[in-house]
C-alpha cells in the first residue's frame, strides 16, 4: 500500500513565529486547502476535557483551525459527543458548562459549540455499515449532518486503547450515549436500583417494552426483550441505568474502528493529533497523571491511521519523563502505551481501520 503523507512541526518557536502560527503554517503544507470549504457546515471534533482535567488541548489550538476554515468559506463549528459514564459531560447542558469551564466559547473562538448527540445523547443519526461487528453505527446527528469533518486530536495514553489518537476520538468520541454502549457493551443496560426513582420515564422511552416495575417500585430491564438501544440511559436523569462494560479490549477498538469508518466514509475529512501534556490516561478523568514524555510536536495528515502511528512511533522514541508512571515501571520493548495498559493492544484497532480502507499504517513524515 502506498505510503500517506503525514505532516510535522516542532514546538520550537521564535518571536516572529509562535506555535500557533506554525500550526496554522502545518495544516496549510498538509493540504487543508485542498477541501472546498465554501458554506460547507465543518465540524471540528475534539474532547473539551472533563473539568478537574489540566492536560486536554487549550483553545486557543481550536482558534487557529476555526480561523482557517472560515478564511476558506466554510461554517465551522465545535463538536463532541456526550459520555456514556457519569460526569460532567453526561448530557449537553453540562457538558457545554464544562466546555466554557476549560476555555471553549463563542466569544473566544468565534463559532459555536454544538453538542452532537443532544441534550440527553439520544439524537443521533443511524449509518449502515455492517462491518462486521457493528450492522448499523449511531452517530451523533449534529456530527453526519455536517458537509465537512477534522478531528483535532490531544495525543495521550488510554486505560482501555493503550492510546486516544485520531481513531478513538472519531469512533469512540462520535458515537452518541447507545454507540458508545455497543462499543464498550456487548449486552444491555441494567438498573442500579439504589438510585432508580421509580420515575417512568425510562420505560416511556423504550420502543419494545422492555422496561417494567418491580414490588419495590424499581425498574428493571428485561433482557430478553431489550434490544440494546441504550434510550434509556440518556432518558434517566439519575444515572440509574448503566451498561455493563464487558466487551474485551481488542473487541472495543475494532469497534472503535467500524464507527471511524461510519463517520469518514462519505466526506472530506483532514485530522491533526498535538503530542503535547503526554498523560497516561483518558482526558475523561477528573485529574491528569504527570506526562510520561517531553512534548514533541504537531502533525497533520489526510490520513487518520498513518497519523497515528506515526504519532506512535514518535512517542515510544521520546524520552521517558523522570517520575513518571512509565520511569517507575520501565518501559518494555519499547513500546510506552502497552508498558503502561500491558491489558490493551492498539495495534488491533489501527490493523481492523486499515482493512477497512480507512487509510495506511505506512507513512513518510515531512517536516514543516
Amino acid at each position: 500500500m502506498k505510503e500517506s503523507k503525514v505532516y510535522f512541526t516542532n514546538f520550537r518557536a521564535t518571536p516572529s513565529l509562535n506555535l500557533l502560527q506554525k500550526l496554522e503554517r502545518l495544516v496549510k503544507e498538509a493540504g487543508i486547502e485542498q477541501i472546498n470549504f465554501n458554506k460547507k457546515y465543518t465540524a471540528i471534533k475534539l474532547h473539551f476535557g472533563e473539568p478537574g482535567n489540566l492536560s486536554y488541548l487549550r483553545p486557543n489550538f481550536s482558534k487557529v483551525i476555526v480561523d482557517v476554515v472560515k478564511s476558506l468559506g466554510g461554517k465551522p463549528f465545535l463538536t463532541d459527543c456526550n459520555t456514556l459514564y457519569v460526569g460532567r459531560r453526561k448530557d449537553a447542558l453540562e457538558h457545554m458548562d464544562a466546555a466554557y469551564e476549560n476555555g471553549y466559547n463563542p466569544f473566544t473562538l468565534g463559532c459555536h459549540i454544538i453538542i452532537a448527540d443532544g441534550i440527553k445523547g439520544t439524537d443521533e443519526a443511524y449509518v449502515p455499515i455492517n462491518c462486521g461487528f457493528v450492522k448499523e453505527a449511531k452517530i451523533g446527528r449534529a456530527i453526519m449532518d455536517s458537509d465537512i469533518f477534522i478531528s483535532l486530536n490531544h495525543f495521550k495514553g488510554h486505560e482501555l486503547t493503550g492510546f486516544g489518537g485520531a481513531i478513538k476520538n472519531i469512533g469512540m468520541g462520535c458515537g452518541s450515549r447507545a454507540g458508545k454502549m455497543e462499543m464498550h457493551n456487548s449486552g444491555k443496560p441494567n438498573v442500579l436500583e439504589r438510585k432508580c426513582k421509580a420515575c417512568g420515564v425510562c420505560a416511556s422511552n423504550c420502543a419494545h417494552g422492555a422496561i417494567s416495575f418491580d414490588y419495590n417500585k424499581r425498574a428493571y430491564i428485561s433482557h430478553d426483550i431489550c434490544a440494546g438501544c441504550g434510550r434509556c440511559i440518556g432518558a434517566c436523569s439519575f444515572d440509574a441505568i448503566q451498561p455493563d462494560w464487558d466487551e474485551a479490549n481488542d473487541t472495543v477498538g475494532m469497534k472503535i474502528a467500524e464507527y471511524a469508518y461510519a463517520v469518514l466514509r462519505d466526506k472530506p475529512a483532514f485530522h491533526i493529533n498535538i503530542i503535547m501534556d503526554v498523560s497516561p490516561f483518558c482526558d475523561c478523568h477528573s485529574e491528569n497523571d504527570a506526562a510520561i514524555v517531553p512534548n514533541i510536536g504537531m502533525f497533520a495528515s489526510f490520513d487518520p491511521v498513518a497519523l497515528d502511528i506515526a504519532c506512535v512511533d514518535a512517542v515510544n522514541k521520546a524520552p521517558v519523563v523522570s517520575g513518571s508512571i512509565l520511569d517507575e515501571i520501565k518501559s518494555k520493548d519499547g513500546d510506552h502505551f502497552t508498558s503502561i495498559h500491558p491489558e490493551t493492544n492498539w495495534k488491533v484497532c489501527l490493523d481492523h481501520a486499515e482493512k477497512l480502507g480507512i487509510g495506511a499504517q505506512k507513512y513518510e513524515i515531512v517536516e514543516v
